[in-house]
């Protein structure tokens, strides 16, 4: 069992009042918040040792390049990869699977190809879209049901010799439906296509192991993870990074340049053009660790109790809907309250200061599936508690008879 009360004081913001009231933040699949040891590693990195990586041979580029690449390390032994040259420090989810996107531009042919989930983040359809556009690579969609499950028979009859990518998120962003991520991959690779994954909600709750689920690519933010916003990974096999060229030219990504020909530099460096975001990839680091301190299987157990205990309550309320009931999914509740529109549900729970997102939540399709305009998301963390989702309740019951 959690210690939430102890785990509570690392967490600066959790003390503050919204409108009067105790701050209940339930929007954590937006992003999560920050330990005060992760604000202390990017207090202490601009306090002592800010400099730039990689291109000098002072003392305090030595110490940065030296932190931000055992932050590297750190995040290879998270995700089990095999080589820490697998892991591509990027901005975040979305720039990762921009530059595997980007990257196939040169691989795909007219008439090849490629299988989303639609149950994806707008994060892990327009880029593929473009890269159709590109291309002349055609798009498949892997359909979902009520429950707001993938529908696997349908995948089984979209894969073929031609199909080349398949990507999927690991978790939805707006259901919190947990995917078949191991059939998905063994499947696509029976056919010989590669795989993304997008694990940006995933990896709050579970601790994946790219090497055991033979996964091409994975995809993740800090910022999910108690780190900084503005800095992910991008985890591929070191065969598919090979063969897929550099993202973006500049410093850094280059191993000799002349007028006439430029050579590019090894893995990781080829897809990390221009000074990164030093002090947030060593705070992914500090973030990863304090996470793993509490441990994963920690986090789920704990958080599958808030999930039933909240949908429990939540459906007390007469004229209240759950969507997204699958039997595995993680820690969100999306739902609405009658015919009233969640923005001005969203709007009256803040004023009690509590913490919901409301909205599409950037997968507009699944929305277009319930034809509903959007959902209000409850989105629970390990350093949530019961008595928050009390108030919650009491709040939508407030509501309710204010909007009715």
């Amino acid at each position: 069992m959690l210690d939430v009360q102890k785990i509570r004081e690392d967490f600066p913001i959790l003390t503050r009042e919204v409108h009067g009231k105790p701050l209940v933040y339930f929007d954590n699949a937006a992003t999560s918040q920050t330990p005060q040891v992760v604000i202390d590693a990017i207090v202490d990195y601009y306090s002592n040792y800010n400099a730039n990586i990689h291109r000098g041979v002072h003392t305090l580029s030595q110490e940065a390049t030296d932190a931000y690449e055992m932050a590297r390390k750190k995040v290879q032994k998270h995700f089990n990869a095999k080589h820490t040259h697998e892991i591509i420090l990027t901005s975040g989810t979305t720039h990762s699977i921009n530059i595997i996107a980007t990257g196939f531009t040169s691989l795909l042919s007219e008439g090849d190809e490629i299988i989303v989930s639609a149950l994806e983040h707008h994060s892990n359809i327009v880029p593929w879209q473009m890269l159709c556009e590109r291309t002349g690579a055609i798009l498949k969609v892997i359909p979902m049901n009520e429950d707001g499950e993938l529908v696997m028979d349908v995948y089984d009859q979209l894969l073929s010799n031609q199909t080349k990518l398949v990507f999927t998120n690991h978790i939805s962003n707006a259901l919190g439906t947990i995917n078949p991520i191991e059939e998905i991959i063994e499947k696509a690779h029976s056919v010989g296509a590669a795989v993304l994954i997008d694990g940006a909600q995933a990896c709050p709750h579970v601790k994946p192991d790219v090497q055991a689920l033979d996964v091409d690519f994975y995809v993740a933010s800090a910022h999910k993870l108690c780190g900084p916003t503005g800095v992910g990974m991008l985890y591929g096999k070191e065969e598919w990074l090979n063969k897929l060229p550099p993202y973006q030219g500049g410093g850094e990504m280059i191993e000799q340049v002349t007028f006439e020909k430029t050579t590019y530099a090894g893995l990781p460096h080829k897809f990390e053009a221009g000074t990164p975001n030093i002090c947030g990839g060593i705070a992914f680091g500090a973030a990863l660790d304090y996470m793993n301190g509490i441990g994963f299987e920690n986090i789920a157990a704990y958080e599958n109790g808030l999930l039933e205990y909240g949908t429990q309550k939540l459906l007390e309320i007469e004229g209240l809907k759950i969507y997204g009931t699958s039997k595995n999914k993680t820690s969100v509740i999306s739902f609405n309250l009658n015919d009233i529109h969640p923005y001005d549900v969203g709007t009256i729970v803040d004023k009690l200061g509590i913490a919901v997102r409301t909205g599409h939540h950037c997968a507009q399709p699944i929305m277009d599936f319930y034809k509903i305009p959007g959902t209000v998301r409850a989105s629970f963390s390990f350093y949530n508690t019961k008595e928050e989702i009390d108030a919650l309740v009491e709040a939508v019951k407030k509501a309710k008879m204010m909007l009715s």
